[in-house]
């Protein structure tokens, strides 16, 4: 069996291929990117592939069994980009596609999950067989802001008191490569999302905790957080999604307790404590 890995030097890619690297040989594994020479260091066959190059993406996929489509970052474009990547996927033979999606893709209010939904959509009308990994919200997607929080002296977010079922970067990664190395994985929906939630406030709370200081969670208006993020330097419509994102989590659009993760990958996802923790001491 070949796997291929789309993305393969992104942080969550990086992540799959060192988790899969434990379950099959890495013989069987085929790194895909843009630029092959930042894949040297993963110890497995590199091949260049550009989503948005039809002609890479068909060399690329010759001889590859199972594709982890990881979703592309170009919001706005990514429709058309994993097309092309579906379209060589069929063409080349390729068995099975196993696709990174959201929480819910199917109904969430998520404006990022739009592109997820046609992908989705996509892939099932090609007629491979498939999964669907809707992974939740990243832990780092909120870890990463706290050295500027801190700094700033308060955590602000549009999430009310909305629960946050997120999970590490690993924990996902490591779901990726336990669907991709297991047989018997034919057209499956994985809803994924961290063990506990946490609100904001939850979040600043165990902050606050380990680093010894107060740090407070301001919540604000969607549209005023989005002006802030812009203010920061984040390009307008990018900013605006991150709010509508936040915002929709008020309403319980990123909360799930089905454990589906933890069950996946035969282990507790990963606390925000020790995510905290963790971040805490890359910051210092």
């Amino acid at each position: 069996m070949t796997i291929a890995i789309t993305g393969a030097t992104g942080q969550l890619g990086r992540l799959v291929i060192e988790k899969l690297k434990a379950r099959v040989p890495a013989g069987e594994i085929i790194a895909l990117a843009r630029d092959p020479a930042k894949a040297a260091d993963l110890g497995v066959t590199v091949r260049t592939a550009d989503y948005g190059d039809p002609d890479t993406l068909a060399a690329a996929l010759r001889g590859v069994d199972t594709l982890l489509l990881i979703s592309g970052n170009a919001v706005g474009q990514r429709v058309p980009q994993h097309r092309n990547v579906i379209e060589a996927a069929k063409a080349a033979g390729v068995k099975r596609i196993v696709y990174t999606s959201v929480l819910r893709a199917d109904t969430s209010p998520l404006a990022l999950a739009e592109e997820h939904k046609a992908t989705e959509e996509l892939i099932e009308a090609s007629g491979l067989t498939y999964a669907f990994l809707r992974n939740g919200w990243y832990t780092e997607n909120y870890t990463g802001a706290l050295p500027g929080a801190i700094a700033a002296g308060a955590l602000i977010g549009a999430s009310g008191q909305g629960r946050i079922s997120a999970a590490t970067r690993e924990d996902y990664a490591e779901a990726a490569a336990v669907v991709l190395a297991t047989p018997d994985q034919e057209n499956r929906i994985y809803e994924l999302a961290g063990d506990t939630a946490f609100t904001g406030a939850d979040l600043a709370a165990e902050v606050s905790r380990q680093a010894g200081e107060t740090l407070p969670y301001n919540d604000l208006p969607e549209a005023e957080y989005a002006r802030i993020l812009e203010s920061f330097g984040l390009p307008g419509p990018y900013a605006a999604i991150i709010a509508q994102s936040d915002a929709s989590a008020a309403r319980g659009a990123l909360f799930d307790d089905g454990r589906q993760l933890s069950t996946l990958i035969g282990r507790p996802t990963a606390p925000l404590s020790t995510v905290v923790a963790a971040a805490l001491k890359a910051a210092t």
